[in-house]
């Protein structure tokens, strides 16, 4: 077995050039070519994970099977790969520090002072050999990604990190680093400047990168590369351009055809061989590029930002592409949604996604859609917080409790339809401490979400979520037409309600979203949007 060999991914210049993107596609093809491999996030951000960071300050929350809240990029590398992350695959600073914290607390350090250099980057460079998986067995590459930009303060203890770590493993070890060769429109010419000074800085903190992704709108000719290649000290075969795609699954494909898994192997000093077919992927982008017709789909939810619901719109897309049909997202921001204007807003929609969210701010445009998508026989899917204002909306119109609410909006409704969880009601904390994970769920025989996961008896999804369906009420909302359709069968909690005669009208605790990839779309996204059509 050959030693694990390390892929380091720093940016430069700007931020949000998709290093994230440029890591999934690193592990995709590697993977194509029968390596084990894993991908990990580095975040310079004090906080202990982004559990409690606002979307419109970091994106969604990603969950992983064992309980982690994530930055959005291990969606990424799930979609792409199809691996599993976990907790080993998200780190922090804020993890870091506590850590370290926490070991002189306990007095591990002997008495020693305590500081960045050596035993914080220490701390880093365990976290980044991490190359065991969950059944035991060693990865043959781990890809390290390090979040924020060359130059910022926070992440300078990550480069130190690297830079031991480069000198000790040795040809190991490898450093791609991505950047963004800006287009003057005045002065009608593509500029490298930004990248040299980007490669300088990282150079002056003792790495010198061995392959440069050069992130760009428009074309690099040879000459351009081989300027950069020059003044950067690359081989012009290690300069490798990014340029926009019609679809960020493109990029792995674009990567391969300019050798960028070739230059990785040749700078670690594997043989390259011959290159994979990855048809299974080209038959995804052939699907991709020849679906013709739209669906419009509407989701619902209350911030106005791509990246907050990032898996829940890759997911559509996906099960789009497999359904033949380019599905068109519409953003409709519930703050706005009154029962004068719902038709307005919602009648070109082929379906509607009800999002996940937390708190008051936009729910009761949630209800008034859900109810106008259930009066109107709209496709309709409500994920979490999304399922919550589905039963909510259920209990007001269809039982006649009309105070009814959650217990998160109002501690003293008469009918607490959504009650807080047995479990959350000592906790006082916020940050990791909702149900967090991957949980089962048995089915019921015969309903549509069996159907959708072809009658599969138990399924295994993640959740986060705090609030829960209360099920005194269960048999009431059974008998007038709302079927609870999947449990737990630990706790009994209710995961997924459904109204059979309705076209398709399906509410989920969970995040089906969390576990949607590139090769396997999720069985019930598939589901939606063939309704939606």
């Amino acid at each position: 077995m050959m030693n694990t060999k390390y892929i380091f991914v720093t940016g430069g210049v700007v931020s949000s050039l998709g290093k994230g993107i440029i890591s999934a596609s690193i592990g995709k093809l590697l993977q194509a070519r029968g390596y084990k491999v894993t991908v990990q996030k580095f975040d310079p951000y004090i906080n202990i994970d982004p559990g409690t960071l606002n979307p419109y300050e970091h994106g969604e929350c990603y969950v992983t099977a064992d309980g982690m809240e994530t930055d959005l990029d291990l969606g990424h590398y799930e979609r792409f790969t199809g691996i599993q992350t976990t907790r080993h695959n998200s780190i922090t600073t804020g993890r870091i520090y506590k850590t370290v914290i926490d070991r002189e607390r306990h007095g591990d350090y002997l008495g020693k002072t305590i500081q960045v250099v050596p035993h914080i980057t220490d701390e880093i460079k365990r976290r980044m050999l991490h190359n065991i998986g969950e059944l035991g067995d060693q990865y043959d590459f781990v890809i390290t990604e390090v979040g924020g930009t060359i130059g910022d303060i926070e992440s300078a203890p990550f480069m130190e990190a690297i830079r031991q770590l480069r000198w000790e493993l040795g040809s190991d070890a490898v450093c791609v680093h991505l950047t963004y060769v800006p287009f003057l429109k005045a002065a009608g010419e593509l500029k490298t400047k930004p990248t040299q000074h980007s490669v300088k800085e990282l150079q002056s903190m003792g790495i010198q990168p061995d392959i440069l992704v050069l992130r760009t709108e428009r074309h690099l000719d040879d000459a351009l590369r081989m300027k950069v290649a020059s003044f950067c000290n690359v081989d012009l075969e290690c300069v490798v351009q990014s340029e926009d795609m019609p679809s960020i699954y493109e990029v792995p494909v674009s990567m391969q055809k300019q050798g960028l898994d070739a230059a990785i192997l040749r700078k670690i000093g594997i043989p390259v061989g011959e290159t994979p077919a990855m048809t299974a992927w080209h038959a995804f982008l052939n699907k991709q590029r020849n679906a013709k017709r739209e669906v419009t789909i509407g989701l619902v939810g209350k911030y106005d930002l791509q990246d907050a619901y990032k898996s829940i719109r890759e997911s559509l897309i996906l099960a789009g592409i497999y359904n033949d049909v380019k599905a068109k997202l519409h953003f409709v921001n519930s703050e706005e949604i009154t029962q004068e204007n719902v038709s307005s807003k919602l009648e070109n929609m082929a379906g509607i996604i009800i999002c996940p969210g937390f708190g008051q701010r936009g729910i009761e445009g949630k209800i008034i859609a859900a109810e106008y998508t259930r009066t109107h026989d709209i496709p309709t899917f409500g994920i979490c917080l999304g399922m919550q204002m589905m039963v909510i909306e259920f209990a007001r119109n269809v039982l006649g409790y009309k105070d009814a609410n959650s217990r998160e909006m109002d501690e003293q409704t008469p009918h607490n339809v959504i009650d807080i969880m047995e479990e959350q009601k000592s906790i006082t904390q916020m940050g990791g401490t909702m149900r967090l994970g991957a949980y089962e769920c048995d089915l019921r025989e015969g309903s549509k979400v069996a159907q959708a996961y072809t009658a599969v008896a138990k399924i295994n999804e993640r959740h986060r979520h705090r609030y829960e369906f209360n099920n005194q009420y269960q048999k009431e909302f059974e008998q007038n037409g709302m079927n609870c359709v999947g449990i737990n069968p630990a706790s009994n909690l209710v995961e997924i309600v459904e109204i059979p005669e309705k076209r398709w009208y399906i509410g989920t605790q969970f995040h089906p979203e969390y576990s949607s990839t590139v090769l396997h779309p999720h069985p019930l996204f598939m589901s939606f949007v063939k309704a939606c059509i």
